[in-house]
């Protein structure tokens, strides 16, 4: 049996809650909701008359599809191949998706991708430039 290459586990999680967000922002504009709002109705402001909260959690969605599924001129750069910058951006696709009433689960497969993303950042795992390929072993010579 191989090991677990954990990157790749992170990456699937998190492109299922970036699809996940992107259909519950496109239903919060038809059913404009805080998830919130038993507390109090202070953000309900963020959801109507003005969608920003959905508008901002259809960006944040495509963003994460577009960073972890990348095109070929964004494949293999810096940012593609940070897990800091990971787990830097996605708590905050988290915490959009939490305010919004449709994107709870989202926000729970968020957080599950980033703990798997810094489990593979403490073991000093690396994404590679091409996606979905593993890492090249370096040969060892022995004298």
């Amino acid at each position: 049996m191989g090991r677990l290459i954990k990157n790749h586990w992170g990456r699937l999680i998190i492109l299922t809650a970036a699809a996940y967000q992107i259909g519950s922002a496109i239903e919060g504009f038809i059913w404009p909701k805080v998830f919130w709002d038993f507390m109090s109705k202070n953000l309900n402001g963020a959801v109507a008359p003005v969608p920003v909260l959905q508008i901002l959690n259809l960006i944040m969605g495509l963003l994460g599809l577009a960073w972890e599924w990348p095109l070929k001129p964004f494949a293999g750069s810096g940012p593609h191949r940070s897990i800091e910058f990971r787990l830097i951006l996605y708590p905050l696709s988290a915490l959009l998706a939490a305010l919004l009433y449709q994107g709870t689960d989202p926000a729970i497969y968020y957080l599950v991708g980033v703990a798997v993303y810094f489990w593979a950042y403490s073991e000093g795992e690396v994404v590679c430039p091409e996606p979905w390929t593993l890492p090249k072993r370096t040969k060892i010579i022995r004298a």
